[in-house]
């Protein structure tokens, strides 16, 4: 089998970086990892400082941005993710039903969308989409409906994952509203009504799915999509550093609109995607040199003085807001980095605890994700006798 063969999609094998580093066992990587879901989804109160799921009435459950106290379409995406990962089909039909019932739009330019930010009462607080959330949606869908079948209405799972994609892909094609990857191009957009984009948004390994299990006339363009995100992601990330910005333009240079084209909190993601797409596929070798790149930078860096840089590394006043999120991101890079400083970054990742406070939302999402990653249970959930 050739190195490009070698990712879990094609041996099933997922690496456990914990314990192969010998930072614990694999049955104590195990224990983390639940506690660490624990911490963040559980209700008692001894984890009220580090939670961020919460139940509301019944049958339905959200994730609470607690530094802007509104609930968002990254996070609820991203809980689903998180649930079908740990096998709580329980949390996922939770937060499921509380998307379709308070974001997804049935009217208007947006209508088969989700609203990205709602109150926790459901109010919205405006009827714009974000495609990171219905990339996440779309894959942890088709993840449930492998891993536990497809039920009825909203819990078809696989039907309602294809028929986001295809709306993603279609919208607009009536006239009305407008798609969320650029046609042209392939390249995800920030928002629809826009043509720029977020280097954190590109997932080109949740492509490569997406062209196996959406409706067929849509599969040629996600195998396209997957070409097209690992090729700008070549000419975003910074060829020293490794830093790639919150916005760039589709040529992959920064757009500082508002302040966005420096290194900052969306592009922590960045270095977790890169990891996580070796991890599943290995389908390019600069995955390795970029990951590598990017904790080479770090390597020197005083975790307690984490701030903003330009993408060619020099630091500017602003403090990192999410520096918990970073630590995990860069240690999540260790999926695909073989440098000097894969090892350093995991160990510090394995040292820091979970945040608390009113800005854990984001830190704490990306901590499990890297925790998943990094034990070896962040896996991909193929369709049943594949």
């Amino acid at each position: 089998m050739t190195e490009a063969k070698q990712g879990a999609f094609h041996t099933g094998q997922y690496r456990n970086v914990i314990a192969e580093y010998g930072l614990a066992s694999e049955q104590e990587a195990a224990g983390r990892l639940q506690d660490t879901w624990d911490q963040l989804f559980g209700e008692d109160g001894d984890h009220a400082e580090t939670r961020i799921y919460y139940e509301a009435g019944p049958d339905m459950g959200y994730l609470l941005d607690t530094g802007n106290l509104d609930v968002r379409t990254e996070g609820m995406s991203y809980g689903m993710m998180m649930a079908v990962q740990m096998d709580r089909k329980d949390i996922f039909d939770r937060i499921w039903r509380w998307a379709m019932t308070y974001m997804y739009m049935t009217e208007g330019e947006h209508a088969g969308y989700f609203a990205w930010s709602c109150l926790p009462d459901g109010s919205r607080n405006s009827n714009g989409p974000a495609p990171d959330g219905e990339e996440y949606f779309a894959l942890a869908l088709f993840f449930a409906s492998h891993r536990w079948g497809d039920g009825e209405g909203i819990f078809d799972y696989g039907r309602q994952a294809r028929d986001l994609l295809r709306t993603c892909l279609h919208k607009g094609e009536d006239g009305v509203g407008r798609p969320m990857w650029n046609p042209d191009n392939k390249l995800i957009k920030f928002i629809p009504n826009c043509e720029f984009t977020d280097p954190s948004y590109h997932l080109p390994h949740f492509y490569e799915l997406f062209a196996l299990w959406a409706y067929p006339e849509d599969r040629a363009f996600w195998r396209e999509a997957a070409q097209a995100s690992r090729a700008f992601l070549k000419t975003a990330c910074h060829p020293v550093t490794g830093l790639a910005p919150e916005y760039a333009f589709y040529d992959g240079t920064p757009n500082h609109v508002r302040g966005f084209g420096h290194f900052f909190s969306d592009s922590y993601r960045v270095a977790a995607n890169i990891g996580l797409d070796w991890e599943w596929f290995r389908a390019d070798p600069w995955n390795v040199k970029e990951a590598n790149l990017i904790q080479a930078f770090f390597a020197d860096k005083d975790p307690a003085d984490l701030r903003r840089y330009t993408i060619a590394g020099e630091p500017l006043d602003e403090p990192a807001l999410h520096p918990t999120g970073l630590i995990a991101t860069n240690a999540m890079a260790s999926l695909a980095a073989d440098g000097p400083h894969a090892r350093r970054a995991v160990e510090l990742f394995w040292r820091t605890p979970v945040r608390t406070g009113n800005r854990r939302y984001y830190d704490n999402c990306l901590y499990f994700f890297a925790m998943l990653a990094l034990t070896g249970n962040y896996r991909i959930w193929m369709p049943s006798g594949s």
